[in-house]
């Protein structure tokens, strides 16, 4: 999965019936690159690395929701995935590697939020690595060099003043995650 946000994401939209998928792409298409499957095998054939969110639904004849999922998992796909579906949720969800879950009737809102909160994540978790990978990088020069070389070398405050810009950046992004609604029902954990 790429690192795409705004009309660059790439959102996949599966349901077996047509007019909830088509529904639901209309929700997004003035957003994002929508690509729409009526089934899960039209799922499995559309998705590809540009997919950054799919929003599937669980039940479907021939191929469940479910089975796509484990297969996109099995094949390395790594694009969020927001259930949107019918089925109560219940314990069978805790192994199903998703992550997001709406029951139906989903509202417009709903569905563009849950992708908006997809795509968010997903940068959080791009911009975190990048981060890590940063820091290792100052961290081993930092134990291999003296003071005096590293204070020498432009590069080394390059990686310095991107690996502050970036933990600045996630800082911003970490309190606009704190602000995300995780309940489905809005409850509240105390």
């Amino acid at each position: 999965m790429d690192d795409h946000v705004g009309p660059e994401a790439t959102i996949l939209v599966v349901d077996d019936e047509e007019r909830v998928t088509d529904l639901y792409a209309t929700y997004l298409d003035e957003l994002y690159s929508v690509r729409r499957a009526y089934s899960g095998a039209e799922a499995l054939d559309a998705i590809d690395a540009q997919v950054d969110v799919v929003l599937l639904d669980r039940r479907m004849p021939e191929l469940s929701g479910d089975e796509v999922l484990r297969q996109l998992r099995e094949e390395g796909y790594d694009c969020r995935v927001v259930m949107v579906t019918a089925i109560e949720p219940d314990f069978d969800i805790v192994d199903m590697a998703f992550d997001e879950y709406l029951v139906k009737p989903a509202t417009e809102e709903e569905v563009r939020d849950a992708v908006e909160t997809q795509l968010l994540l997903d940068s959080y978790d791009t911009r975190l690595n990048e981060y890590f990978r940063l820091k290792a990088k100052l961290s081993a020069l930092e134990d291999e060099k003296s003071y005096a070389d590293l204070e020498a070398d432009d590069r080394y405050e390059e990686l310095t003043v991107l690996a502050e810009s970036l933990r600045e950046d996630l800082e911003r992004m970490l309190s606009e995650y704190d602000e995300l609604d995780f309940s489905a029902s809005g409850f509240e954990d105390d």
